[in-house]
């Protein structure tokens, strides 16, 4: 045994000088509450939805379970209130399900009906798929697995790709099945590049039931991958909502609070109450944290608010902080710029500043990891003890706060009555059985050929035929021969082959597999898992390599007639033919019996694994108790919900929150919840659904809570005054949001170099759109001329950072990255081009928007009102598109009204069939209408430049920047 090729640390840290901790704090007693929430109580029969595992069966994945032969949906409520609270999570349970499940069924489906089928974008097949290796992890025993990528037809570029995420479900079958009777589902549980990029490629799979666990090196295997959809991001959502299904059931008389909030938030019910710990204590300090230098100012919240606002709050971010401060259920709607995050960070000073001791913490969370970093530095302004739960993050000084690192530096607790040791001790102890059980199977074993010792202790041999045997083999004399020698080597002879896979050397020229996602968004997809750093893509563990080097030479012969060949006491008998068909029938009868008992202790192993957990996050809920705050992602509020939920948590703030779908805000309902506040702007982006049906009725699986509950009349509170866009921009927000107001400060921006007094623009064109071998929209002369302009703008001394490329289409950011890389002016600069979706929340001086879509009766993602809501609003400075306007305002409504609004007949017309540029130096104005025309321009005109050079001459070259 050995640690694992893919991991630096093995689990018992042996071979490695381990960091000095902290002394230990003295033991304390340990918190049940994790434990409890794990507890299982009594199956409920009469709702089977209820029973499903947390990963989906073979059955599931195969359709061909009687409860999967046809999939009957409840519609998702979005008007009006649900009939019940059981009602309402079964339908999101079951919704979330779909989506996590079809796109692998539908693409085990497009095999069976195609065995030979090549990749396509909807499905990825691997075939030769052999193990070669188990590790022993703590969050399970992994089995590692080796496979060839020639179905791609072309290179897979592994830093870019989707393909094999962490948290990724496949199914797999025996390539001699091909998924037409078995069928295995496992989850893919690392994926290190190093992994991937060797040859023959390797990654490591849990299999999602422990009896369908293997180790048989010889079986080759066919892998069914699904190109669309994450399963990792939703499982734990799917256990939450079963989880309080169950618990609002075994408690409905008893308890009205097993679902908190749910009058609001499944019935309607206004949202006129207070938290509970509020009417306790509605005395607070508002004023400290709005103006910190100010005096302390202490206040009855529910009955002496404010009339006026205080600070720089305007008077609907004070309406609003209000509703943050005094209602069980706040909801604020933010339209781009007109701070969210600020008043959020105002609401979560005030709470904290007010809290007592021995008080949980707040819980804090956003749909993106990168979300939560921004909102949690601004905290960590004013606020030490905070926590980042789960994930990753890029900035170094949440680094240093996430509970990872916390835990590393901070002195242990012995935890008295906790379960972490015994599970430590029971983890040792199966990794040793299993690698006991597999030895004969491991690499370090040099033996050709397996031990008739090995069969004889399964009964497969007899004591009288190993003597036979042996006896048998004395009279043969081979080269090397040494006492001990097997002697099956010998009975054999010449029908000993070597067994070894050949993986043709894939040699795709250049072409390279398209890379799915911009490379954050992969890397925030990752990281949604909520892993923490001892997690990350690499698995700690003992490793075994596995292989068995020799079988016998098979003729045709059946396998029955080798079984009746092994009842005969001296195997000397046995035909020579026939004796490499009966050495691999023993092999196979071997393997079976010691997959059995394999198995066994896998399920053992994988119960326990559940014990580690659940006693790491007892330690780990003493480390919480400290915090004042906790930061997670949606997904984490699932994943760690155990935990959090043992912290008895009373308020929760999720920022972003129109942009999550329903279920996962609907897990942060902790039992201990009386107070959820939701702030984001369900004018902007929804959350995504892998399954395009489930989009709009009457499912509406994208719509969010946040959403839902302002269309149903929920109250609501919306900010109104803007600090992001000059007006000339702000203007384009109008048809979706009517009248912001300009805070003071944007009155102020500066012009734009090269640009005179056009901050916004629409430069229209007809050139054709085309697709890509995705089906993703580009432009190609469009991207020319976005190119032409940047480097104008950069020319004139524009920043490259200060500019942002954005389109709907990766097509169009694949073809615009291609170009930029191509100018030698920007060499070893970063240009930041990224599609609309990744944008959400950011923003930049300069927004250039590539439209892409052209001459079409049909504009795509151009026609979804929330991308556009998007588009039209990161820009600060200046704000300028290219596009067809006239297919664009013939497609869609709101575009005709900002095509109306750029084209008016007045000096503010910024719409045309030419881009009107400003020459710095000489003080006009030139016009640009075809990327050919960028090959004279430097960044001024067309007249000479004129300028004295330091030899005295003038400088003879047209102007230029």
């Amino acid at each position: 045994m050995k640690p694992s090729s893919h991991s630096s640390i093995p689990s018992d840290g042996s071979h490695h000088t381990q960091p000095k901790k902290p002394a230990a704090r003295p033991a304390v007693p340990v918190n049940l509450d994790v434990r409890a929430y794990f507890a299982e109580g009594a199956p409920d029969n009469s709702q089977p939805w209820l029973l499903n595992p947390e990963i989906p069966s073979p059955d599931e994945i195969m359709g061909t379970g009687s409860e999967t032969e046809f999939v009957d949906l409840l519609p998702n409520r979005i008007v009006g209130p649900w009939s019940s609270k059981n009602e309402y999570l079964k339908a999101h349970y079951e919704l979330l399900r779909e989506d996590a499940v079809a796109p692998l069924r539908d693409a085990v489906a497009y095999f069976r009906e195609d065995p030979d089928i090549q990749d396509m974008n909807i499905v990825s097949i691997y075939e030769k798929v052999h193990i070669v290796g188990i590790t022993f992890a703590q969050q399970g025993v992994a089995t590692r697995i080796q496979f060839s990528t020639i179905r791609s037809g072309k290179n897979i570029v592994w830093e870019y790709s989707k393909r094999l995420r962490t948290g990724t479900i496949v199914a797999l079958s025996p390539s001699d099945d091909s998924f037409r009777n078995k069928c295995v589902v496992a989850v893919v549980a690392a994926r290190p590049l190093n992994g991937v990029k060797q040859h023959p490629p390797e990654i490591d799979i849990y299999f999602a039931r422990s009896i369908d666990a293997d180790f048989d090196p010889h079986q080759e295997w066919v892998m069914v991958e699904a190109r669309d959809g994450y399963f990792e991001s939703m499982r734990h959502t799917m256990t939450a909502l079963q989880k309080m299904s169950r618990e609002s059931s075994e408690f409905e008389l008893s308890s009205s609070d097993r679902f908190p909030l749910a009058e609001q938030i499944c019935l309607l019910h206004p949202n006129t109450d207070t938290p509970e710990y509020v009417k306790a204590g509605p005395v607070m300090d508002i004023q400290s944290a709005i103006c910190p230098s100010g005096e302390e100012g202490k206040i009855n919240i529910l009955e002496s608010w404010p009339r006026y606002p205080t600070g720089d709050l305007d008077a609907t971010q004070w309406r609003a902080l209000e509703q943050m401060l005094t209602k069980s259920l706040a909801v604020i709607q933010g339209p781009p710029g007109t701070g969210k995050t600020f008043v959020s960070v105002i609401a979560l000073r005030i709470l904290l500043s007010n809290m007592n001791p021995g008080d949980p913490p707040i819980i804090v969370a956003s749909q993106t990891n990168h979300a939560v970093d921004q909102l949690l530095r601004h905290i960590s302004r004013f606020e030490r003890d905070y926590i980042r739960l789960g994930g990753r993050s890029s900035d170094p000084e949440i680094r240093k706060r996430t509970l990872f690192e916390v835990r590393q530096n901070e002195p242990s607790a012995a935890i008295q009555g906790g379960v972490l040791g015994q599970a430590q001790r029971r983890y040792n102890k199966y990794h040793h059985t299993i690698a006991d059980l597999l030895q004969n199977f491991s690499a370090e074993n040099d033996d050709v050929l397996l031990p008739p010792e090995l069969f004889a202790k399964y009964g497969l041999l007899t004591a009288t035929q190993c003597d036979l045997l042996a006896k048998g083999a004395k009279g043969w004399i081979r080269p090397n021969d040494e006492e001990d020698d097997n002697p099956l080597l010998a009975w054999l002879g010449e029908h000993v082959v070597p067994f070894e896979v050949h993986y043709s050397t894939e040699t795709f020229g250049f072409e390279e597999d398209e890379i799915d996602l911009e490379y954050e968004q992969l890397k925030e997809l990752e990281a949604e898992q909520g892993n923490e750093e001892e997690d990350r893509e690499l698995l700690k563990g003992p490793f075994i390599c596995l292989r068995e080097r020799f079988c016998g030479q098979s003729t045709s012969a059946a396998e029955e007639a080798s079984r009746k060949y092994l009842k005969e006491p001296d195997l000397w008998k046995v035909p020579v033919k026939a004796r490499g068909g009966v050495y691999n029938t023993l092999r196979k009868l071997l393997k079976d019996k010691i997959r059995s008992k394999f198995q066994s202790l896998v399920t053992l192993n994988t119960n326990n694994c559940k014990d580690l957990r659940i006693g790491k996050w007892e330690r780990d809920n003493h480390l919480l108790q400290d915090a004042k705050l906790i930061g997670m992602t949606t997904t984490g509020l699932s994943k760690y919900r155990a935990l959090v939920s043992s912290l008895k948590p009373k308020v929760v703030l999720i920022e972003e929150a129109a942009e999550a779908i329903e279920a996962p805000i609907a897990a942060a309902c902790f039992d201990s919840l009386q107070h959820m506040i939701l702030v984001g702007d369900h004018q902007q982006l929804r959350g995504s659904c892998s399954v395009q049906d489930l989009q709009g009725e009457p499912f509406f699986l994208d719509i969010s809570m946040f959403e839902r509950l302002v269309n149903n009349g929920i109250q609501y509170e919306t900010l109104r005054r803007q600090r992001r866009m000059a007006p000339e921009i702000r203007r384009l927000l109008e048809p979706l949001y009517g009248e912001l107001h300009d805070h003071p400060s944007v009155l102020e921006r500066p012009r734009v170099p090269g640009m005179g007094d056009f901050r916004s623009y629409f430069f229209s064109h007809n050139w054709p759109e085309s697709n890509d071998s995705l089906s993703s929209k580009y432009n190609e002369k469009e991207a020319e001329m976005v190119v032409g302009f940047f480097m104008h703008l950069v020319l004139n001394g524009v920043a490259v950072k200060d500019i942002t490329v954005l389109t709907f289409y990766n097509g169009q950011r694949k073809k615009l990255l291609k170009l930029f890389k191509g100018n030698s002016y920007l060499q070893g600069q970063y240009v930041n081009v990224v599609t609309v979706d990744s944008f959400q929340g950011e923003e930049n001086e300069i927004v250039i928007l590539s439209l892409v879509r052209s001459g079409r009766p049909t504009i795509g993602f151009l026609s979804i009102e929330n991308r556009v809501c998007v588009a039209l609003s990161r820009a600060r400075t200046g704000f300028y598109m290219f596009g067809d306007s006239t297919a664009l305002a013939d497609a869609d409504s709101l575009w005709w009204q900002v095509v109306t609004l750029m084209g008016g007949k007045n000096p503010k017309r910024r719409l045309g069939f030419y881009l009107p540029l400003t020459c710095t130096k000489h003080e006009n104005v030139i016009y640009k209408k075809d990327p050919s025309e960028w090959d004279t321009a430097y960044g001024g005109c067309d007249l000479p430049c004129n300028e004295r050079l330091g030899c005295g001459h003038r400088c003879s070259l047209p102007c230029h920047r």
